[in-house]
């Protein structure tokens, strides 16, 4: 066999490990993800419950970075305290090493009888989504078996061979770069068991010294813990979690490499000179003894990781009119493999952005009240937090299913359909509030020296008010599919129609009686202000109606109002011209 052919070999051995490493994760978070959630709830109160529900959740998923993305999750979300979260981790790290030790024993007899299991249960189970992924997880489990047999092999053909021994040896007599090349393989595979495994192939087959294979272990437990921290981008709360681990790790390999040669000759002491026995002891030996020396002290990292990422500093003129909360909290990426799971983080998303809008609805009506220019940087704010989070859900939601897309359901692409046209309203009723109608409020009072009068504001505010309750039911709509209170918000377009009609009316009226010696630039900039504030009200509620058009066309109701028109074309008169030029063009006679 030539070099360049058992390197291919090699190389394809590896990436069989990692697919099978893959399919055993997300066969497991796929079919058992909510049941693996629910266990580390469950161990969310004292640091030891946490520790050991770690330890079981990545002995289920043979993966840390599974365990740590979850984990992050619930951090994120402030559910998880940080140092329970700390000490969960602590807990994956020892159930890494162990599940190194039971795959380490020569098992590749049993990977045929794995794969034929796993087959059968994925095409025999093919309505069911448990069984059929426990099918994708044995076969997984067989792939990696398979995977290391055949890396033993190949591993012991060319463990003679001159390039490969010196390039070992050179990583033997440079512990820190061995450290350093584990450390990209760890991250590059996104697995430390599949790390560590491949160590102990070079081991068994003699290619690399046990201070090599030693020094080998630190850098792929250092690297296992960087993708969780560099995948957690967003707000500090998420990030601290994995931000702790990562130091913990660092901290263990930064005190273990000055003492490889000790380590290794106390190995040696206790009979344990094989390359592949001493790393997978020291692996063991490494995380058990973090864990030990780490958890009474987690509160303390807990600090140091909050004092290392602290919360963003905002003004205190800021403070008092910024949204409470501008991040999405609910898009947890490890469910996006159970599809029902994902479409409610991404419904309790929207009901996010609704309360955000909701809150820019009534500050609009505070700046009509009061023309307060600092109300339109609040509108902003708000506007950019909705848009923010709409593009979070639409990126989430083009996720769903995993890898897996073709197996989402028709009515799991249904929902995921309405809730995205739910964000893309909101995002509409974000725009014309802070770009329209709060701009108008504080222009209205620039240009005239007085906001909207008595007469006018009253008008405004029935708009104002029927737009808030229609929100309200629409709301209700979507969370509960309550039928009645979208028939409701359909039929109040009509409603809103003839209140805009009245108001236009009773301002084309004051407009006759007004002061014949009135600024008429000045009125006209007026008029325009009011009249268009009137139509974006309108057309807001139009936005907000059609949040409820899903569920109405769903149960085969016509959509009560039409397609709206918007004033301009047409408007309450129905004449074809537009109110706002019209009225605005009135001039008290000479």
């Amino acid at each position: 066999m030539t070099g360049t052919l058992t390197l291919l070999h090699i190389a394809g051995a590896v990436a069989l490990l990692l697919w099978g490493t893959h399919m055993v994760t997300t066969g497991l978070a796929r079919g058992f993800g909510p049941e693996l959630r629910d266990l580390i709830g469950r161990g969310l109160k004292g640091r030891a419950r946490a520790c050991f529900a770690g330890l079981l959740v990545t002995a289920v998923l043979q993966s840390s970075t599974a365990t740590a993305l979850m984990a992050t999750a619930f951090a994120a979300s402030g559910t998880l305290d940080l140092s329970a979260g700390l000490a969960l981790m602590l807990g994956a790290n020892v159930g890494t090493a162990l599940i190194v030790q039971v795959l380490s024993f020569d098992v590749a007899a049993a990977a045929p009888i794995l794969i034929l299991f796993g087959f059968l249960l994925f095409r025999a189970r093919a309505d069911r989504s448990k069984p059929r992924n426990l099918g994708r997880a044995l076969i997984g489990l067989g792939l990696m078996l398979t995977a290391l047999a055949l890396l033993g092999q190949c591993l012991t053909a060319v463990e003679a061979t001159p390039i490969l021994r010196s390039l070992v040896g050179a990583l033997a007599a440079e512990p820190v770069l061995a450290v350093l090349a584990a450390a990209m393989l760890a991250w590059a595979a996104h697995s430390s068991v599949a790390a560590i495994l491949f160590i102990v192939s070079l081991g068994g087959a003699g290619v690399i010294t046990l201070e090599g294979a030693l020094a080998l272990v630190l850098g792929a437990n250092l690297g296992a813990a960087l993708p969780p921290y560099l995948e957690a981008a967003g707000a500090p709360a998420a990030r601290r979690l994995p931000l702790g681990n990562l130091l913990v790790r660092a901290a263990g390999c930064a005190a273990a490499l000055p003492l490889l040669d000790p380590i290794t000759a106390g190995l040696a002491e206790f009979g344990v000179a094989d390359p592949a026995r001493g790393a997978m002891a020291f692996h063991l030996a490494l995380n058990l003894a973090l864990a030990i020396l780490v958890l009474p002290w987690t509160a303390a990292l807990g600090r140091l990781t909050t004092r290392l990422l602290p919360a963003p500093i905002m003004p205190e003129s800021a403070r008092q009119d910024a949204p409470i909360a501008e991040l999405p909290h609910h898009l947890d990426l490890t469910a996006l493999a159970t599809p029902s799971l994902a479409l409610a983080n991404a419904a309790l998303e929207a009901l996010h952005m609704a309360d955000l809008a909701g809150a820019a609805l009534r500050d609009a009506l505070q700046a009509f009240r009061t023309g307060d220019r600092t109300l339109a940087g609040a509108a902003g704010r708000r506007d950019a937090a909705i848009d923010r989070i709409g593009l979070a859900i639409r990126r989430y939601l083009a996720d769903l299913g995993g890898e897996e897309v073709g197996t989402v359901s028709a009515d799991a692409q249904a929902r995921a359909q309405e809730i995205l046209t739910f964000v893309l309203n909101l995002e509409h009723v974000g725009d014309i509030i802070a770009h329209n109608l709060v701009a108008f409020a504080s222009r209205r009072l620039k240009r005239t020296g007085e906001p909207f009068s008595v007469e006018e504001l009253a008008d405004i505010e029935r708009l104002h008010a029927e737009a808030l309750t229609s929100l309200q039911l629409a709301l209700a709509a979507f969370l509960r599919d309550d039928l009645d209170a979208a028939r409701s918000v359909a039929r109040r377009k009509g409603l809103l129609r003839a209140l805009e009609r009245a108001a236009i009316d009773r301002h084309v009226a004051r407009l006759r009686d007004a002061p014949h010696d009135a600024d008429p630039a000045a009125m006209a900039e007026a008029n325009a202000l009011f009249l268009r504030t009137l139509r974006d009200l309108r057309r807001v509620h139009s936005h907000v109606a059609a949040l409820c058009a899903p569920l109405l066309e769903r149960r085969h109701e016509a959509v009560l109002g039409g397609e709206d028109e918007t004033i301009s074309a047409g408007g309450p008169g129905g004449d074809g011209e537009d109110p706002v030029q019209e009225a605005s063009s009135l001039r008290p006679a000479a």
